[in-house]
């Protein structure tokens, strides 16, 4: 029995809902006064007719043990402590939404995704291992963080031209001191960038979904499925990946 698995993606400007079955995502928009009550509603009534038996959900804040551990920086407060699996009612995955699309994407060696969207969001794999990171809010110039200068603040403050530099010094700054191999560049700003480095990999729209659905790959039959346990490690498949 094929597993039929429903993936949410929560941005700060939009949460691309997608499936197995439904490979291109739907848009449903968010912002700051977006709760997670409003979300699951939101999620539920556009798939109403939609099959499936797993979520996946890609949020953005930490995550352990399948569950957020601090708000959200550019959503409305209440994610903590929100029953999601209630109000689903289906075995439901959290993971760090940097970390689904860097799942997603990733073909080997030691990888590095940052998120360049609303705000920053970032991940690496190091050979075949998820690390989710929180990098956004480090400090990075003039008082200011990472995310100020190549999220979608610092692209209206700063212009297109300067905003590009600054994501170009970011990305080999963070490669340099993760000593990682590749850069994969996602997030909904991504598209604005042009002569990116060798190493610079422009991250797929679809790369979040694959993740999410990847999520899943540890439990064959749906039916067996414990609900709401923690994901184990994926048998390295041919792009060696792994989730703890």
């Amino acid at each position: 029995m094929t597993m039929k698995i429903l993936v949410i993606d929560i941005g700060g400007t939009n949460i691309k809902v997608a499936s197995s079955d439904q490979r291109v995502p739907i848009k449903i928009p968010s912002g700051p006064k977006m709760t997670a009550e409003q979300m699951t509603k939101d999620v539920l009534a556009a798939t109403k007719d939609w099959e499936y038996d797993r979520i996946s959900v890609g949020y953005p804040g930490p995550v352990v043990n399948h569950r957020p551990i601090a708000e959200p920086h550019n959503l409305a407060p209440g994610w903590i402590d929100f029953p999601f699996q209630k109000a689903f009612g289906k075995p439901l995955r959290f993971i760090n939404d940097a970390a689904m699309q860097a799942l997603g994407g990733y073909k080997g060696g030691r990888m590095l995704f940052l998120g360049i969207g609303t705000g920053l969001g970032s991940a690496m794999i190091f050979d075949g291992i998820v690390i989710p990171l929180e990098l956004a809010h480090l400090p990075y110039k003039k008082g200011r963080t990472y995310e100020d200068y190549v999220g979608l603040r610092g692209l209206e403050r700063r212009g297109a031209e300067r905003w590009k530099k600054s994501v170009i010094d970011v990305i080999e700054r963070l490669r340099a001191a993760l000593v990682c191999d590749s850069v994969l560049l996602g997030g909904g700003n991504a598209k604005l960038m042009e002569n990116l480095p060798s190493h610079v990999i422009l991250g797929a729209n679809s790369n979040a979904i694959e993740g999410g659905i990847k999520l899943w790959q540890d439990v064959s039959d749906p039916t067996t499925a414990t609900k709401g346990e923690p994901a184990k490690t994926l048998k390295p498949a041919k792009s060696a990946t792994k989730v703890e």
